[in-house]
């Protein structure tokens, strides 16, 4: 891959029986986007040829198949980006995130939502209260991975989680956590700017590393990686109690050395978090009911002329999320906009 990028027009996409047709109103623009665009692969997705990027995304019916009711035309809706094949052993227990036949925007071979117009499956638009932002719906997808992340984590109310890396999922991991009742959120994160954030958004206390942070002498009931550092893995596994839990979900190194000795001794329980499954529900009423406030996570908007900047926002140190409008030629600085 060159990292070449263009704007083209295409046909409208024309809605399967169980889909619906969306106009995009705001794409969040995901570290996954940018290693596409920049490195050609992600572990075994292989970009091969031409690709629409993105899949935070949030828009409004504008038509349906013939299988969904016409009433769902004009609703706000979250795009869940996943089309699974619902006959598969993973779909059938739950874990449709884990279909092997996923089919996921923005993923080789598949186009996402950098689009004007999208179709995604009628069950997978998930309708939208009012007063939730586009910007704040279509971030419903990071959110989801926070959530998805606490879940794994086992942890609720008056207990205490480690969180590495504070970019957006490390962030939302955090509000999340605090949303759920723990009282001890402690964030390490090396970048000031985004320790700073991380105190805005739930967490109780951070730290440059897990060493400098009271996670070093005081075991937690779970650790959440969200950076994809080996450094910061296994220093956060020695920092959880015997029995507790870790959760890797940050995007980073294909392999790395684990203290494996330490995981038996310690019984710890350590996973992983692949996107995610039944969490939207979740996720709109945590935002619904200011319990998560996604709309201060963006820093830039970007119309679709201005979509490489976008992209590249995140070498901006201040940045947290890049937000683009496709159906808007450019964006003013100070505009917000609206569907």
């Amino acid at each position: 891959m060159d990292g070449s990028l263009t704007v083209e027009s295409r046909e409208i996409p024309t809605p399967a029986p169980d889909e619906v047709l969306v106009r995009v109103a705001a794409v969040g623009v995901c570290g996954s986007d940018t290693h596409y665009l920049r490195h050609g692969r992600i572990g075994d997705h292989v970009v091969t040829g031409p690709i629409v990027l993105g899949h935070e995304a949030s828009g409004r019916v504008v038509a349906v198949g013939s299988a969904v009711g016409g009433d769902r035309i004009g609703e706000r809706v979250s795009i869940e980006p996943q089309t699974p094949d619902p006959t598969s052993r993973e779909s059938r227990r739950g874990d449709y995130n884990l279909c092997p036949s996923m089919r996921f925007y923005g993923t080789p071979p598949i186009d996402g939502a950098l689009a004007e117009f999208v179709t995604i499956g009628a069950s997978f638009a998930h309708p939208v209260p009012e007063h939730v932002s586009d910007e704040a719906a279509a971030l419903m997808e990071p959110l989801s991975v926070a959530i998805a992340s606490i879940r794994k984590a086992g942890v609720g109310m008056g207990e205490s989680i480690l969180i590495t890396g504070a970019g957006p999922i490390g962030l939302l991991c955090a509000q999340v956590a605090r949303a759920a009742g723990l009282t001890r959120i402690i964030v390490v994160e090396p970048g000031v700017q985004r320790r700073s954030a991380a105190l805005r958004f739930g967490a109780t206390e951070v730290a440059v590393s897990v060493a400098d942070s009271d996670a070093g002498q005081t075991a937690v009931d779970a650790f959440v990686d969200a950076s994809g550092a080996p450094p910061a893995v296994l220093d956060g596994i020695s920092a959880v109690r015997p029995g507790g839990r870790v959760v890797l979900v940050g995007m980073g190194a294909d392999t790395m050395e684990l203290p494996v000795s330490l995981i038996q001794n310690r019984e710890l329980v350590l996973t992983g978090v692949f996107r995610y499954a039944n969490t939207w529900p979740t996720a709109i009423e945590l935002v619904a009911t200011g319990k998560v406030d996604l709309d201060d996570l963006v820093t830039s908007h970007h119309g679709i002329a201005d979509v490489r900047a976008g992209l590249d926002a995140d070498r901006i140190p201040s940045s947290i999320k890049a937000v683009v409008h496709p159906g808007i030629d450019t964006v003013e600085p100070a505009a917000r906009p609206s569907s």
